[in-house]
């Protein structure tokens, strides 16, 4: 079986690993089959980018704090792990200064901080959520999905690389 009918064959539940929204496994169950890999991406992101805030916030409920391993053993938790190596490498300054971060970021908007930290350092991170810390939730929002659609369509790649 190759990648592209492993993909149109999964149970829905194994797509909440690339994004946890269930709009989005919906769409992308109700999009199957997909003829190629190259449709199964663009159909992901034009999910990605049709998700209503409540739709992102579900996203980011599976979603662990920057700095934190994720735990489990599922493809999620992993996926998370490798993508925040930079950041879970921390010395201890720069644990505090995340947890900080995180605490006032959750305190303001009321969800986790999410960032797209792959090929990021630790002092791009916290340079970022300093940042973001500055922007209202007006101009906070697109940036969350932002961040939130890159990691999912990074995820979706590895999903299908792995299959077959």
């Amino acid at each position: 079986m190759d990648r592209v009918e492993a993909f149109n064959s999964l149970p829905a539940g194994d797509l909440s690993a690339v994004c946890a929204a269930p709009s989005w496994v919906a769409a992308m169950t109700a999009g199957r089959p997909y003829p190629s890999r190259q449709a199964i991406v663009a159909a992901a992101e034009a999910a990605l980018r049709d998700l209503s805030w409540p739709g992102v916030l579900a996203a980011l409920s599976a979603h662990p704090r920057i700095g934190e391993r994720a735990a489990g053993d599922s493809k999620e938790a992993a996926w998370s792990r490798r993508e925040q190596s930079a950041a879970a490498g921390s010395d201890e300054a720069t644990t505090a200064a995340l947890a900080e971060l995180n605490r006032a970021y959750e305190e303001k908007f009321g969800h986790v901080f999410l960032i797209f930290a792959s090929g990021r350092s630790r002092a791009e991170i916290l340079a970022a959520a300093r940042e973001r810390l500055g922007n209202d939730e007006a101009a906070e929002r697109p940036i969350v999905a932002e961040q939130l659609r890159r990691i999912a369509l990074l995820r979706l790649e590895r999903l299908l690389d792995e299959l077959g």
